[in-house]
C-alpha cells in the first residue's frame, strides 16, 4: 500500500511526484490508481501522530518509551519509495531541519530517517548520550544493513529505531555495558536467522541543533570474521570507554560551532595574544580541551563576542 497525505497537510509535490511515478512503475494499473486517487474527495483523513511534549520532571525513560511510540506511529515505510533524502554528510543543523519536515509531513519512515528524528526529538536530553549503531548482516546468499539510534542514560544503553522486526528496534535503557547491548541486538537476527557480519559504531552526536559538525557514523568498524568473540567484546568496551572520555569533562558532546568560533582567527589578533596561539597549538586531537590560562580568558572571551 501507498500513502496519501495525512490530515491534509500540505506536502512538498517533489514527494508527491517521485511516490506517483513509483506506483505508476510497480502497479498494473498505477497510473490510473495514481489519478483516481489525486482526484477523490471523500478519501478519509489518516491520523495525525501528535510530537511528545514532556514536563521537565518526566523520567528520562518515559521519555524515551514516548519518542519510540511517536516513530512507531508514523510506521515503517513499505512502498520502496524514500520520502526524505538523507544525505549523512550534511551538518547536523540541516538534518535538524529535514526532521523537523518529518514532523509536519508526518510519511511513514525507514531505519536512517528514524534515527534522524530520534536525535531531534531528544535533543533536550542534555543527560543522555546519543550515537549511531549500523548492522551488516548475512541471509539467504544477500547482505542486509540496518541502523538504529544508541542512547546511554545513567550508565545503562538502549536503542530508538524502526525497523520491520519489532526485536531490532527499541531497545530499553537497560543493559549494563554496550556489549550486552550489541550481543541482544546480535540474538534478535539469529531469531531471524541473520547472521551477523559488521557492526559500525559511531560517536556521540552533540545536542546543539544549530551545530555544524557532521555526525560521526563509523568511528568503529568491527569486522566479526576477522575478530574472535572475546576479542569483539572488548572492541565493543574500549569504544564504550573512548565516548565516556570525550564527554567526560562537560554535561555532553562538544558543540564545533564554538570550536569553528576559536579556530577562526584574523593575523592581527594571532600576533597580539601568543596565548590564544599557545592554547591552540596545544589542543587535544581527541577534543579535550585543556584549561586555560587564567590570564588567557578574557582575551578569549572577548574575541567570540567579536565574533
Amino acid at each position: 500500500p501507498f500513502f496519501v497525505n495525512r490530515g491534509g497537510l500540505p506536502v512538498d509535490e517533489p514527494t508527491w511526484e517521485r511516490m506517483w511515478r513509483h506506483v505508476g512503475r510497480i502497479h498494473p494499473e498505477g497510473d490510473r490508481v495514481a489519478q483516481r486517487i489525486r482526484g477523490a474527495a471523500d478519501l478519509p483523513k489518516i491520523p495525525i501522530p501528535s510530537v511528545p511534549m514532556f514536563q521537565p520532571s518526566t523520567p528520562i525513560p518515559e521519555r524515551l518509551e514516548a519518542v519510540q511510540r511517536y516513530i512507531r506511529e508514523l510506521q515503517y515505510n513499505h512502498t520502496g519509495t524514500q520520502f526524505f533524502e538523507i544525505k549523512k554528510s550534511r551538518p547536523l543543523t540541516g538534518l535538524m531541519d529535514l526532521a523537523k519536515e518529518m514532523t509536519k509531513e508526518a510519511l511513514p519512515i525507514k531505519c536512517l530517517e528514524a534515527v534522524i528524528l530520534g536525535i531531534y526529538l531528544t535533543n533536550n536530553m542534555t543527560t543522555l548520550d546519543r550515537f549511531p549503531i549500523s548492522f551488516k548482516t548475512h541471509f539467504s546468499g544477500n547482505y542486509f544493513r540496518h541502523i538504529v539510534l544508541g542512547v546511554n542514560f545513567g550508565g545503562r544503553y538502549g536503542a530508538l529505531g524502526i525497523s520491520r522486526r519489532e526485536e531490532l528496534m527499541y531497545k530499553a535503557p537497560v543493559f549494563r555495558t554496550l556489549s550486552e547491548l550489541i550481543f541482544d541486538f546480535e540474538e534478535a537476527y539469529r531469531r531471524c536467522w541473520h547472521s551477523l557480519k559488521k557492526v559500525k559504531l559511531g560517536h556521540c552526536v552533540s545536542h546543539d541543533p544549530h551545530s555544524v559538525e557532521q555526525i560521526e557514523w563509523k568511528r568503529s568498524i568491527l569486522d566479526l570474521d576477522k575478530l574472535t568473540r572475546e576479542d569483539f567484546r572488548k572492541e565493543l568496551e574500549r569504544h564504550a570507554r573512548d565516548m565516556r572520555l570525550k564527554i567526560g569533562k562537560g554535561t555532553g558532546p562538544p558543540s564545533p560551532t564554538k570550536d569553528r568560533k576559536k579556530d577562526v582567527s584574523s593575523p592581527q589578533r594571532g600576533q597580539a595574544s601568543p596565548h590564544r596561539r599557545n592554547s591552540r597549538g596545544d589542543r587535544r586531537p581527541s577534543g579535550e580541551k585543556k584549561p586555560a590560562d587564567s590570564k588567557a580568558m578574557p582575551d578569549l572571551n572577548g574575541y567570540q563576542i567579536r565574533v
